[in-house]
């Protein structure tokens, strides 16, 4: 569904992104792992339309999208939900709803925002309070149905679980499958490796710009640089 070949993205002189090779395919959750500053949220930016790569290129579903806009690239099916959630804090629950489906020209609009209230009750209970009232994960409940609502193909997901309780962290979690389960795919950022891998088919780890280590999630969880860097425990290989 998308490929990355040896995208290039810089920020002025500093480059950000040093060659890197990626592949989403569709059905699946991918998650992409590393530390802070890796060039993860820059990866997510470059496929976005945030930033622009300076070299290499970014296909989707078998079409090069290099360069294209942040709304040409919704329109085609990608959606982000980025790190932070950038909700409309002055905005209600729903008019945050609504913005989300503001491309969309179908007469479904209403039913899908009734389907994502199902889905996440709370936001039908709080549908007319101003988002920026709600706490850290009604937030990124909110930040997430709202992305759903463009009917993305791929939905991209830049660290969801920051700054939230655990509890709300593994409810979180459970919708990113439930998501993968209605028919999305997803490439999840992540900081929090061993929930991500759990729940992932594939993965990638990226240190200062270049991806060093990839493959099945399952086989991720028990590599040794993988368990000792990330997963907070010493390998025993």
């Amino acid at each position: 569904m998308l490929k990355l070949t040896n995208v290039e993205t810089f920020y002025g002189q500093i480059q950000a992104l040093k060659g890197i090779d990626l592949e989403v395919n569709e059905g699946k959750i991918i998650t992409l792992l590393g530390a802070n500053g890796a060039g993860k949220s820059t990866t997510m930016k470059s496929i976005a339309g945030l930033l622009k790569p300076k070299n290499g290129t970014i296909q989707f579903m078998g079409e090069d999208i290099t360069g294209l806009r942040p709304d040409q690239l919704l329109r085609k099916g990608i959606s982000l939900v980025p790190e932070g959630r950038a909700i409309l804090s002055s905005m209600t629950v729903l008019e945050n709803l609504e913005m989300g489906a503001y491309q969309r020209k179908d007469k479904e609009v209403k039913d899908d925002i009734e389907d994502v209230m199902k889905r996440f009750p709370i936001l039908k209970e709080r549908q007319t309070q101003m988002a920026g009232t709600l706490s850290g994960g009604q937030q990124q409940m909110l930040a997430i149905a709202r992305a759903l609502l463009s009917k993305p193909k791929l939905l991209l997901l830049d660290e969801p679980s920051m700054g939230l309780a655990p509890l709300i962290v593994a409810d979180i979690f459970k919708i990113i499958k439930e998501i993968k389960e209605a028919g999305t795919t997803v490439l999840l950022v992540e900081q929090n490796a061993k929930q991500a891998l759990k729940i992932a088919d594939y993965g990638y780890v990226m240190e200062t710009g270049k991806i060093i280590i990839e493959g099945n999630a399952e086989s991720l969880l028990e590599n040794p640089q993988v368990v000792e860097a990330y997963l907070g425990r010493k390998s025993t290989s």
